[in-house]
């Protein structure tokens, strides 16, 4: 591994079925996945509200999880989904296309559902879902063209979660990912940013991954240097010793911005 893990470090030792059951596995008699109750909380709230909504989200660093799209596809008709290692996309095709041996998200989707009201049942909200997503690409948000060589319309809403922090090696990256993500948006569309803080490593398995050190101050920063203009950001810290060695992540955020016209 280098000293900061690169793309063949996630091609070569990233375990997308490890890292989903150490970070988003929620059930009655495991503790509280504080982390992910945040963010789904948040999430619903957004998507839910009627101010963030459109024709088409593109997902950016989607990896092997869906958590992140349950209530956005209440809120967009067409959803793209995107990441970078072609072992994460194979684990969320393996869900998309219901393939025996895929992650158990129910526990999850069941919560999502609580949080909307139970409108529909959590086998309807999982069609309602797969439908949605209409393209699954390769995605590297250090390109110019984070989809290149796919040439996609600009979209209504940016959502982006727990993704520029592996991908980014300093704070110059980060504003230069911003910048490459945000010609996917139209402009005065929202960009969705999910992101730890302070946090600078996660482990998956035996094997530990770099995350990019970022505050609240250095992510405000970055994002109207890239022309957006924050709109909501809810922040939470978690319990002491929550991830039991996983990571050091101890703050987090989720945020609503618009890009300026």
């Amino acid at each position: 591994m280098s000293e900061f893990s690169g793309p063949d470090d996630y091609q070569k030792h990233f375990d997308p079925k490890a890292y989903l059951t150490a970070f988003f596995t929620m059930t009655v008699n495991a503790k509280e996945n504080e982390f992910l109750q945040f963010v789904l909380k948040h999430l619903a709230q957004i998507f839910n509200s009627g101010q963030v909504k459109g024709e088409t989200l593109i997902d950016i660093g989607t990896g092997p999880t869906i958590h992140q799209l349950l209530s956005a596809c209440e809120a967009f008709e067409n959803i793209i989904a995107s990441d970078f290692t072609d072992k994460n996309r194979e684990e969320f095709e393996a869900w998309l296309t219901n393939q025996p041996g895929a992650f158990d998200w129910s526990p999850v989707v069941k919560h999502v559902c609580q949080l909307e009201g139970d409108r529909i049942s959590w086998t309807e909200k999982e069609a309602h879902l797969r439908k949605a997503i209409k393209q699954v690409l390769k995605c590297d948000v250090l390109k110019s063209n984070p989809m290149d060589p796919v040439v996609l319309p600009q979209a209504d809403c940016v959502l982006s979660s727990e993704c520029l922090e592996g991908a980014c090696k300093d704070l110059g990256a980060y504003d230069t990912a911003l910048k490459n993500i945000s010609t996917l948006l139209k402009p005065g569309g929202h960009m969705v940013l999910v992101s730890p803080l302070e946090c600078p490593y996660y482990m998956v398995g035996d094997i530990k991954f770099s995350s990019l050190f970022v505050t609240e101050a250095s992510i405000r920063e970055s994002l109207s240097r890239a022309g957006f203009v924050i709109e909501k950001l809810e922040k939470a810290k978690t319990s002491e010793n929550f991830w039991e060695g996983a990571s050091e992540l101890s703050n987090y955020l989720v945020l609503v911005a618009r890009k300026n016209a």
